[in-house]
């Protein structure tokens, strides 16, 4: 079992939300961390009917045993309506709740009650390379993905299939999210192209037969399933002209590799590059969820093509991603030409395949990707 390093609070001191995509070890961390708490698994048919017809049924629950201090409520997105009897059984009766779930989506749609600020929200990603500690594998984590389980498994493929076949029958159809299920489910593989990249939605519109403002709102669906997020463009006084628009990345690349078709990927290959940028921002994302640093990450890029991956706060760090063994001045011209728009930019840092740290001349760091997680979780970075 992993140690995970999101850190929930003590039994009967916080009523909070966890969020996660499917898989991630959220039950298994509230398991571990609540071993004697009053739990409700709304994946269970009877619990999610019972509760679904009697909401008020938790507090009558609840009125017969005594001292109840910390309750857990697995899926809690399935039955918006329990949060009303949550807030009023924290207000009233000092209960500490932990709701989890895999999908805000219907909660922030359906008008649910989000207990007015009174709950914190914390979110699970999947694996880092700290939780994985000696045995991490740079190249299994690339292929097989951030999920515990698929990480592990010696044949992640039908892991995957199913993976993606259950959080379209569970998360997509069962929540009637969208009309069109075939469609959707053709839209992933076009969205997976898209990863670590700005998403042209007139193509993949194009590409599924539907319209623009339908694919912008599939994408909204993967947000709120919390399968991928939006990186924003860093865009603060700039002295050339950049780009405005977000780039996506999907929040584990084995679902990435999947969806796309990309087979085994091997270092030096263009794949691989774009696998390791994904993972590059796992791990900063992560890190930043879980220390409380609550950092805006953000990529730069010129409309002349300069890039730089990762923007920290406004220029406290810029992070690159090169996933080879010999970073060349030509790796490095991304963040020279960030240099000369912001001078006052603290760190620069490549991650890389290379064995050694080493720094040039004008104070680039070069890190190995393993050196990178634990200056990253030691906060040298931010």
């Amino acid at each position: 079992m992993f140690k995970r390093l999101l850190a929930l609070p003590a039994p009967g001191h916080q009523t909070f939300f966890l969020w996660g995509p499917r898989q991630t070890g959220k039950t298994t961390l509230l398991r571990a961390t609540y071993p004697d708490a009053f739990w409700i698994d709304l994946l269970k048919a009877d619990e999610f009917r019972r509760y679904l017809q009697n909401p008020e049924l938790l507090r009558e629950q609840l009125a017969a045993r005594d001292s109840v201090r910390q309750v857990v409520i697995d899926e809690v997105q399935k039955v918006p309506q329990l949060l009303d009897e949550v807030h009023w059984l924290h207000e009233r009766q000092a209960v500490r709740f932990a709701l989890c779930g895999s999908s805000a989506r219907k909660v922030k749609r359906g008008q649910a009650n989000l207990l007015g600020g009174r709950a914190v929200r914390y979110e699970l990603h999947g694996l880092t390379a700290r939780e994985i500690g000696k045995e991490f594998n740079l190249n299994r984590m690339l292929n097989h993905g951030y999920l515990p389980t698929i990480y592990l498994s010696d044949r992640p493929r039908p892991l995957l299939e199913g993976y993606v076949g259950d959080y379209l029958k569970e998360e997509v159809a069962a929540e009637g999210l969208v009309r069109n299920l075939p469609v959707y489910s053709e839209f992933l593989n076009m969205a997976a192209l898209s990863d670590t990249e700005l998403v042209n939605f007139s193509t993949i519109a194009r590409d599924c037969g539907v319209s623009s403002h339908t694919i912008k709102g599939y994408f909204q669906i993967l947000e709120d399933t919390l399968l991928g997020r939006w990186l924003p463009a860093y865009t603060k006084r700039p002295k050339r002209r950049v780009i405005a628009a977000p780039k996506f990345y999907f929040a584990d690349i084995g679902v990435v590799n999947h969806l796309a078709r990309r087979g085994d990927l091997h270092p030096g290959s263009e794949l691989y590059g774009k696998a390791f940028e994904n993972w590059v921002f796992h791990e900063l994302a992560a890190h930043n969820a879980y220390s409380g640093a609550f950092a805006k990450l953000s990529y730069w890029r010129l409309t002349s093509g300069n890039e730089v991956d990762f923007i920290v706060n406004d220029m406290e760090a810029a992070i690159e991603a090169k996933a080879t063994a010999k970073v060349t001045s030509d790796h490095l011209k991304g963040l020279r030409a960030v240099a000369e728009d912001h001078p006052r930019i603290k760190q620069r840092i490549v991650v890389s395949l290379e064995r050694t740290s080493r720094r040039t001349e004008d104070g680039i760091l070069i890190v190995p990707a393993v050196e990178f997680c634990g200056r990253l979780s030691a906060g040298d970075f931010f």
